[in-house]
């Protein structure tokens, strides 16, 4: 049924790197939840009509809020497509992230909202009537909840998407809930023992532990995490494919919503080449990495010195010195400038986030080990930090 819908409503071949197959896998997934959700607040009306069930209807109230949270899905992904504006240079991408953190609340209140009526359960149980009819509703609204969480975890696997997890996330919360009335309502038939408030205790500690989750995978985007380490190596090895690029650092990527990603880099090239002939290399390599990664990237170009065997030595040296204060220091954009008292060492050094040493203990760390090689070396250091 779910690559049906997808092929129905998406296309069999569709692209999810593609933005507007991107919003039509979110229309179809909120959809689809209305339908679902409406479906069983409908059925659950005419049950409980007919068998006078309080809890039934109530329930049917419940999957009534529930399709609210499809609803939010649904105008996240149709809001996030809009193209950039004057207020908004970037797209408006991330207002996909901010429909997923409204649905995070939306299971988090649905727990704490369980929560609380299972404390007064246990405080003051309820008799629960075993019924045929309400037996068959729940076991029929957890097949339907199951199967949507299932329909989101595909779509969201298909295109990343944070919002459709939380929609699983809100489906699973409901499917526990309604598994615990079921049970509830089984060992209700076979015992009086009140166990519905201690069941729902427990499922609820489920629902917040899983709307907590959600919020904070939500938030990260929303801050600023980094991108994923496979996509930056893909970006660092597409640059050093190309003919004459012999270094590439300071890779910056940005996140300003699913398939809105912009980037910036500098590109090491031997100084002896021409620098038309490096520029249009450059020129190349952005245009390259749009098309293939739909990724927008400007790429600063850094002439360096690569066929010096005096100012390679120096630069093994350095670079050997650096890697032993820490193996995850690199050094880029090295230079050489010789007096005849003193050398110059003119050179950045990249240092990880989370990196114990401040830039200055950093620095003279690393010009008091140069030091001890040769007291003529003098280090002109720039602390670069990675954000990846």
């Amino acid at each position: 049924m779910t690559e049906l819908l997808i092929r129905l409503f998406v296309g069999k071949n569709a692209s999810a790197d593609d933005p507007r197959t991107r919003t039509s896998y979110g229309v179809l997934s909120g959809f689809v939840g209305i339908a679902v959700n409406v479906i069983l607040t409908a059925a659950k009306f005419a049950v409980g009509s007919l068998t006078g069930s309080i809890s039934i209807t109530a329930d049917a109230i419940n999957n009534l809020s529930d399709a609210g949270s499809s609803v939010v899905t649904l105008v996240g992904f149709k809001m996030a497509k809009k193209p950039a504006d004057r207020e908004h240079p970037y797209g408006h991408g991330r207002i996909e992230y901010i429909s997923a953190l409204i649905v995070s609340f939306l299971v988090l209140l649905m727990g704490v909202e369980l929560l609380k009526s299972s404390v007064e359960k246990i405080k003051a149980p309820d008799t629960v009537t075993y019924s045929t009819a309400a037996l068959a509703v729940l076991i029929i609204s957890i097949l339907f909840k199951l199967w949507l969480a299932y329909f989101n975890y595909s779509v969201g696997k298909k295109i990343d998407s944070t919002a459709n997890k939380a929609v699983v996330a809100d489906s699973l919360s409901y499917t526990a809930a309604t598994a615990a009335a079921l049970i509830s309502l089984i060992i209700s038939k076979f015992s009086s023992v009140p166990v519905d408030g201690w069941f729902g205790l427990v499922v609820s500690g489920f629902i917040i532990y899983s709307g907590i989750g959600i919020i904070k995978d939500t938030v990260s985007p929303l801050l600023g995490q980094p991108p994923k380490k496979e996509f930056v190596k893909q970006i660092e090895d597409e640059i050093l494919s190309y003919p004459n690029i012999v270094g590439v650092h300071d890779l910056i990527i940005h996140d300003y919503g699913p398939g809105r990603q912009f980037a910036s880099a500098h590109a090491e090239v031997p100084s002896s080449v021409d620098v038309m002939k490096s520029h249009d290399t450059i020129d190349l390599i952005e245009r390259n990495i749009q098309r293939k990664y739909n990724l927008l990237i400007s790429i600063h170009l850094d002439p360096i010195v690569v066929n010096d065997a005096h100012i390679n030595s120096l630069r093994d040296l350095t670079e050997s010195a650096v890697k032993e204060i820490d193996t995850a220091l690199s050094i880029h954009d090295f230079r050489v400038v010789e007096g005849p008292t003193h050398s110059n060492l003119i050179f950045d050094v990249m240092a990880p986030p989370d990196f114990s040493l401040s830039d200055r203990e950093l620095t003279n760390s690393i010009q008091e080990k140069l030091s001890k090689i040769d007291e003529r070396y003098f280090c002109v250091i720039t602390v670069d930090h990675s954000f990846n």
